[in-house]
């Protein structure tokens, strides 16, 4: 099983000040994969003329925000739960699932073996390999399963791999899982950045599936993760309702269930973020495709992930080189089967593309 030891997190800013002297106003953060247009001008206006829902209790069921969820992704309302992020219900998830083996794509996000681990259980990796540009091979992976795994955990897309699993193919893992009596959890955190989310979500097979469950968060897309507002998708309504008697009362604040029943019908923001994301992804990564000294790999959400050829360079030295210029992007040389070339970055505004790509140019032309 392998450990981590993260580098600067995206929301690690604080620490990024105290090391390199550098205020945390200034910094852009090309690590933390957040929208970046921001706060929608529609949400903060909203917010704002009914600041006052903070004086009374949200719902206790939340029953309209789980509509305007359900609306969103296609679900059915009582597949729905809310919670204080999707961090809060992934834990609350494997507590109740309690498994003792799962296995984790990888690369992937450190968080999901920590929760099992804490758990009592332990994780083992399947590997997204390089040679494939970290592309599933679905019948790869469906050969490694069998009746001694409790779990199956997805992150789609990837993070940091940018890939994703189609909805047919997730359907061919989900069947294999189903025989040998897995459960698999999907982390959709990203898959609203994709090109075609429909093709990728695994909501619409929580109709057919009791043995899925589906992570989303509203911090990415909508660009609050100081908000904390998250939600799971499961077909499974008595593990629902397991995690629901868990949960503790009001998990989602007045703030928070007010901005979710505005944030999913905000139409113009939803929309402008995509047409951004999708412009700027294909920009880039047609321009990086373009050097002998890197390689970038396709990808499916608001980042992408890049190795670096040239000699003499790695990911420590371009993070170094690129904070000191008061950008901050993400050495991803800890993830699992990921070493000192690997770094990625995500799509912020055209202009501050450009400036980055500027800067790796310094280190790497």
């Amino acid at each position: 099983m392998l450990t981590h030891k993260d580098h600067f997190h995206g929301s690690d800013l604080e620490k990024i000040e105290k090391v390199y002297g550098i205020k945390k106003e200034e910094l852009v953060s090309y690590s933390a994969n957040v929208n970046p247009l921001g706060l929608s001008d529609n949400l903060k206006e909203h917010l704002a003329r009914h600041l006052d829902v903070i004086t009374g209790y949200p719902d206790r069921e939340y029953t309209q925000l789980r509509r305007e969820i359900a609306a969103y992704t296609g679900a059915q309302s009582e597949y729905v739960l809310v919670g204080n992020g999707s961090t809060e219900l992934i834990s609350h998830f494997i507590q109740t699932l309690h498994p003792q083996k799962a296995l984790i794509l990888g690369p992937t996000y450190s968080e999901y073996e920590r929760d099992i681990s804490l758990g009592g259980g332990i994780s083992l990796y399947y590997p997204l390999k390089e040679e494939q540009n970290f592309i599933l091979d679905v019948e790869g992976l469906c050969a490694q399963l069998h009746e001694g795994l409790d779990l199956l955990v997805l992150c789609n897309p990837n993070n940091p791999t940018s890939t994703a699993v189609t909805n047919k193919n997730m359907r061919r893992i989900l069947d294999v899982c189903l025989q040998y009596g897995i459960f698999v959890m999907v982390d959709e955190t990203y898959v609203e950045f994709a090109p075609e989310p429909r093709d990728i979500s695994s909501v619409s097979l929580t109709n057919y599936y009791t043995n899925l469950i589906i992570l989303r968060g509203t911090s990415k897309f909508f660009a609050c993760p100081g908000l904390r507002l998250g939600y799971a998708i499961t077909g499974n309504l008595d593990l629902l309702q397991e995690i629901n008697q868990k949960k503790d009362p009001w998990s989602v604040n007045s703030l928070a269930e007010l901005a979710g029943q505005f944030m999913f019908r905000d139409e113009s923001y939803i929309q402008k973020t995509k047409e951004l994301i999708h412009s700027e992804r294909e920009r880039i990564y047609q321009e990086l495709s373009s050097w002998n000294s890197v390689k970038v790999y396709p990808g499916c959400a608001n980042f992408l992930l890049v190795r670096i050829l040239k000699k003499g360079i790695d990911a420590q030295q371009l993070f170094d080189h690129c904070i000191r210029q008061k950008m901050m992007i993400r050495n991803c040389s800890t993830f699992p089967f990921l070493d000192e070339t690997y770094f990625r970055f995500c799509l912020m505004l055209p202009g501050q593309n450009d400036h980055l790509t500027e800067a790796f140019l310094q280190l790497l032309k």
